[in-house]
Formats: structure tokens, C-alpha cells, sequence
């Protein structure tokens, strides 16, 4: 049997240990059988999101996408809602978050709407509107130095 980890509130970079299975990660004997729907290695999550299997591997290991289980060999398993929360992660980290409020603002993506309060999300958004000016003045400039590194090639 397979009991998936739930986030919890109490967020806490945690530190990895010299054994293949971190605690609180389930091992699976038979991992495509036991796992509901399909069961993705490190390599097929870094394909469908485009990240390296090192970020993936760091986003475990600070406890805010740890894989669902673990084969026997130690192999990290994720699952499609793992794979949403990676994309999650990819959206907010541009915006400037810290790992801690990444982790509380995916808590109030991922929860009920009713339990968090408005004027946490009033803050958040207002984050992430500065995030993406800051992003949208950086994209401006870049967009300037091609203008210009066309202009030579003319």
C-alpha cells in the first residue's frame, strides 16, 4: 500500500540523510503496481517540465516537492500532481519568492480557498505583480539589446 505525503503547514527545510529513503517517503515494492495512475522517474519529470533533475532533486530536498515514493532501488517517484506542483514552483520562483513563501504560497494555491486569509493573498498578489513589472522591465531591456544586435547585422 502507498500513502502519499500531504503538504503540511508547518514548512521546514529539511536536510537529506545518508540513506537512499528519506523518512516519510513511502518505498514501493512494486512501484508501477502500487502507485495510482502512472509512476515517473526524475528523468521523465525533467522532460515534461523542462527542468534539471539537480533543481528537482533540490525542490526535494528542501521539502517542497518531495516525490510521492520510492522504488526499492531508491529511485525518486512522482506523480502527475507532483508534476503540477513542480510547474507551480516554475511559475512563482521568477516572481522572487523566497523557498519559505514559495512553500506557504503553494499552501494557499493548493488548499481550500476558505482557510486562508484575505489579506495573505492580498499580499501575494501584490508580490507577484511586482514580480512580473520587474520581469516585464527586464524583457524590455532584452528586447532593446536585440534591436540594437539587429541593427549591426543589417
Amino acid at each position: 500500500m502507498v500513502v502519499f505525503i500531504q503538504f503540511s503547514k508547518s514548512f521546514m527545510l529539511r536536510s537529506t540523510t545518508s540513506t537512499n529513503q528519506p523518512k516519510g517517503i513511502p518505498m514501493v515494492a512494486d512501484s508501477e503496481a502500487a502507485m495510482p495512475g502512472h509512476a515517473m522517474k526524475i528523468g521523465e519529470v525533467a522532460g515534461r517540465t523542462g527542468l534539471s533533475l539537480r533543481s528537482i532533486r533540490h525542490y526535494d530536498d528542501v521539502g517542497l516537492v518531495p516525490p510521492s515514493a520510492r522504488s526499492e532501488g531508491g529511485f525518486r517517484l512522482y506523480t502527475e500532481d507532483d508534476v503540477t506542483r513542480l510547474l507551480r514552483v516554475m511559475r512563482i520562483t521568477p516572481l522572487g519568492f523566497s523557498l519559505e513563501e514559495t512553500a506557504l504560497l503553494l499552501e494557499v494555491l493548493e488548499g481550500p480557498a476558505a482557510e486562508a486569509p484575505r489579506e495573505d493573498i492580498a499580499a501575494y498578489l501584490e508580490r507577484a505583480r511586482k514580480g512580473r513589472a520587474t520581469l516585464a522591465r527586464k524583457l524590455r531591456q532584452a528586447d532593446e539589446l536585440l534591436a540594437e544586435l539587429e541593427a549591426l547585422g543589417d
